[in-house]
């Protein structure tokens, strides 16, 4: 039986990855700046960064509907859904109500939601390890059990340029985007090995920063040359390149895969963030 893969828009954008990915569906947040309505789906991030930008309110998304998922799903494929972390969005919890709905419609239909707990990179590298795993013929079980393995080790981690959406929209606390305005201070951010934004490190100087995030990799990454780490980056592809060089130079990753951020990214991400998971 043919596989489809089934993902939320917060998984970004390469065009080395996607173009051989047969049965994919990428299922577009919407994002409402001033008013206005913008579909995460073929669209300039540059527009989009510069709309935020000229905007004084909050900037808020919508995640897809269980509606959106149920027509993704095919009945005669074996459906693999990943979505962004179910403690950032609602995105998780429609994926699961549109999985109960397409077997109640036809319980032979093969559905498998995997929350990513992560955003960006985090679902990036699931993407590429999902594909890989279909693409080497392994069973449904297989595939599961390995990409449930991956989300439970995977370490994500990431430097913004601004943390005020994620605070403006409660991803993290007024407190914590504060230590990013102080002078100097780069905060280094992580997942907190739930599904949440927790802050790593706060480092003075982002060359520092960028210098500690390659330390903080190689001290906590395991079994490199078995890993893929992924790089999701909003207009910063110079700083991302020189972020996969670095981390070239002390670990042996079996690849290192940069990413150009979607507009979901975009929105909490801010111009110039930079997000990697391995």
């Amino acid at each position: 039986m043919e596989s489809k893969i089934i993902v939320d828009s917060c998984v970004d954008f390469n065009e080395a990855v996607f173009k051989d990915v047969a049965g994919f569906t990428r299922i577009p947040f919407k994002i409402y700046i001033d008013n206005e309505e913008i579909v995460d789906e073929n669209l300039s991030t540059y527009m989009l960064t510069d709309k935020m930008k000229m905007s004084k309110n909050k900037i808020t998304t919508a995640c897809p509907s269980p509606q959106d998922y149920l027509d993704a799903i095919d009945p005669d494929k074996i459906n693999y859904i990943i979505t962004i972390s179910s403690k950032l969005s609602g995105s998780h919890n429609a994926a699961m109500v549109a999985s109960a709905l397409a077997r109640e419609a036809n319980p032979d239909c093969q559905v498998h939601v995997f929350d990513s707990e992560s955003a960006a990179a985090g679902q990036d590298l699931l993407f590429l390890r999902l594909k890989s795993f279909i693409q080497k013929n392994l069973t449904p079980q297989e595939i599961v059990t390995k990409l449930t393995d991956l989300i439970d080790t995977m370490h994500t981690y990431f430097i913004l340029n601004s943390l005020d959406n994620l605070a403006k929209n409660g991803r993290i606390s007024g407190t914590v985007a504060l230590i990013g305005k102080m002078l100097k201070v780069i905060p280094i951010m992580s997942d907190d090995g739930h599904g949440e934004i927790a802050l790593k490190e706060k480092v003075r100087g982002k060359k520092k920063a960028f210098s500690r995030l390659v330390e903080i990799v190689a001290e906590e990454v395991t079994d490199a040359s078995e890993r893929i780490l992924a790089i999701t980056h909003v207009h910063a592809q110079e700083t991302a390149e020189k972020l996969k060089k670095d981390i070239e130079e002390k670990c042996s990753f079996e690849d290192i895969v940069i990413f150009d951020a979607g507009g979901l990214s975009s929105v909490y991400a801010d111009d110039g963030g930079v997000i990697l998971a391995f």
